[in-house]
């Protein structure tokens, strides 16, 4: 029996309560839904295998004592199929004892679970989300470099995201946003410039050769810069022949005037598409893939940003001060109103946000479907921006919190050693993702950035992830995997099948671990996708990781002579060490039957995460 099972039993036997006038005061409208009465797993087996606190829930309402509640809820529970024993502990708690062929029977909901066409099982996803259309848009860099170690961490959660809120039920749409709109292509077309300018030592003709002041550095600059240059000659374009216009430096550092307008333009418009490839490329080779890459200037050349202003204004956000439009933001929340078209005419950055906001909101299935909720996974830095973009929402008519949901992350620390690690060949001091997966590989790099609250700062080891042992947290998990593997090849050489398998027969305290953390994953799958917590997944499977290992040492499979001559004369000891180390054909059938359930159930988790399931190790 499942503890969704028992929660449906629990939920059943206290509406029958309340009409046989057991209930004190309760009645059935106080009842909360059934997957609001959740059944634990005591930390103490010896008070069971599940747990309810159903009586301290509902005794309030029924104007009861909850221990005296419980009593009758433990009564009916008694008499359920399945169930061995109940007892009524400490204040209130319910402990449930169920005999061994009802425990076990989660062995064969796993197995009998229809795999997909990659063969993963698909036991414990479910349809509650199902009919809603999820835009999750993550990582997001600007296309004027390569994706630094924070954009890692959100490629590694929110894919995990997407994947654990598909297996929900939910229609998820991957979005990537290109801010290939503004200021920050400006300083990258001026930097590649500088660096083109300077390698072919044009200082003396005029050409500005420092990087400036605000400008993007490190190697992969040149490395750009060189390629666009090898694309033009190949095109007959001669780069010297561009416009070109000396950008002097003020007293401060600063850029005077405009200037490289026509040899700007033409970094721009080969450099940014050289950008665009290599990030999908690193999102390609991290296992990431993206349903939609939206450009910001699109917003603008389509017209949306005016269209999204007007809509405001006609809603009544919009007003006019000091030349400059403006969004009256603190009419929904915000703690200050926000400037949207400067007095010089130019747009702010807030207007394409609010622009993207209504396009995802009201598409027409170009370039995806609409979306019932737009969820935003942002840096660190961004934190002081959620009061705006909530006030947007609101102004739009939508719910903050629920038709948009802002996720912050928080920062990463790469180190070696003991030490911050520097280890960028291409970016200088910037942990980029080609790094970390040269250093590591991707199911490290993934699993550890992904196993992490994203709420929490997170440290990667690389000596730790790169080493296979037990600490190391991935290959903890895929050593499970690959051993369950081997246990069905040795399984398989011995002659046992699932032929004569009687599943009651797994009763022993091991066996009862094992089952009881396969029975969470339903459950725990739930949790994750509603909390928008994948890292549950993670910390799931390193437990059931863990309860399988500790079987695996205790009990056997394929059978195996009795040697140890401490049990010799102890009647006991040898009868535990038989049924361990030498079990019976049924037995033996039932483990095998067990071992599969486990391997299935982590290789789902281990997918959900984009990671691999190994065979071998």
């Amino acid at each position: 029996m499942s503890p969704e099972a028992l929660s449906e039993l629990i939920s059943k036997i206290a509406h029958n309560l309340v009409a046989e006038g057991k209930a004190g005061q309760l009645t059935d409208d106080l009842i909360p839904p059934v997957d609001k009465l959740a059944v634990m797993r005591p930390k103490d087996r010896a008070h069971g295998d599940w747990a309810s606190n159903i009586a301290m829930q509902l005794a309030k309402k029924a104007g009861m004592k909850p221990r005296d509640l419980a009593e009758p809820f433990a009564a009916e529970l008694t008499e359920a199929d399945g169930v061995k024993s109940v007892e009524v502990a400490g204040p209130g708690f319910i402990n449930i004892t169920l005999d061994s062929a009802s425990a076990a029977a989660v062995v064969d909901q796993v197995l009998a679970a229809v795999k997909d066409e990659r063969g993963i099982s698909t036991f414990g996803r479910n349809e509650h989300l199902a009919g809603k259309t999820l835009n999750l848009e993550f990582v997001s860099a600007n296309p004027t470099g390569p994706i630094h170690i924070g954009g890692t961490r959100w490629a590694a959660t929110g894919d995990s995201m997407a994947r654990v809120l598909e297996a929900n039920g939910a229609k998820v749409v991957r979005e990537y946003y290109f801010n290939d709109h503004g200021e920050q292509i400006n300083r990258f077309a001026k930097s590649l410039v500088a660096a083109w300018a300077r390698a072919n030592n044009l200082g003396e003709a005029g050409y500005q050769t420092e990087t400036p002041f605000d400008g993007y550095k490190g190697a992969y600059i040149d490395e750009i810069a060189r390629r666009v240059q090898d694309e033009a000659k190949a095109d007959g374009v001669d780069l010297t022949a561009l416009q070109h216009e000396d950008q002097g430096l003020n007293a401060d550092g600063e850029p005077v005037g405009e200037s490289d307008s026509e040899l700007r333009e033409e970094f721009r418009k080969r450099a940014v598409p050289m950008m665009f490839d290599e990030i999908r490329k690193s999102m390609k080779d991290f296992r990431v893939h993206f349903d939609v890459w939206f450009h910001e200037n699109s917003l603008y050349q389509d017209g949306e940003v005016t269209r999204a202003i007007e809509e405001l204004r006609e809603r009544g956000d919009i007003y006019e001060k000091d030349g400059a439009t403006w969004f009256e933001s603190t009419k929904h929340g915000d703690d200050k109103d926000r400037v949207i078209i400067k007095s010089n005419g130019e747009f702010a950055y807030f207007a394409a946000d609010i622009a993207y906001y209504w396009n995802k909101r009201h598409r027409d299935g170009k370039p995806s479907a609409p979306a019932d909720i737009a969820i935003y996974m942002l840096g660190a830095d961004h934190h002081g921006y959620i009061g705006r973009m909530m006030a947007m929402c609101a102004a739009f008519g939508d719910k903050p919190g629920e038709n948009m949901q802002i996720l912050i992350g928080q920062l990463v620390n790469v180190l070696k050693d003991g030490k911050a690690v520097r280890m960028s060949k291409r970016a200088g001091n910037v942990v980029t993702i080609d790094d970390l997966v040269e250093a590591i590989g991707v199911d490290a790099s993934r699993y550890s950035l992904a196993r992490t609250d994203y709420n929490s700062p997170v440290d990667i080891d690389l000596n730790l992830l790169a080493s296979h042992s037990n600490d190391n947290p991935v290959y903890y998990v895929q050593y499970a995997h690959a051993r369950s593997c081997n246990v069905d090849r040795n399984a398989e050489a011995a002659g046992i099948s699932y032929d004569g398998a009687d599943l009651s027969l797994l009763d022993t305290e091991a066996d009862g671990e094992v089952l009881a953390a396969i029975a969470q994953w339903p459950a725990l799958l739930t949790l994750a996708g509603d909390a928008r917590a994948p890292h549950r997944v993670a910390h799931y499977l390193e437990d059931l990781a863990a309860a399988y290992h500790k079987w695996y040492n205790v009990e056997r499979v394929v059978p195996m002579p009795l040697t140890d001559p401490e049990v010799r004369g102890d009647e006991e000891a040898r009868k535990a060490l038989e049924i361990a180390k030498n079990p019976e054909p049924a037995r033996a059938a039932a483990r095998l039957k067990l071992n599969d359930a486990v391997r299935d159930v982590i290789a789902a988790g281990l997918d959900l995460l984009g990671v691999s399931a190994p065979e071998k190790m």
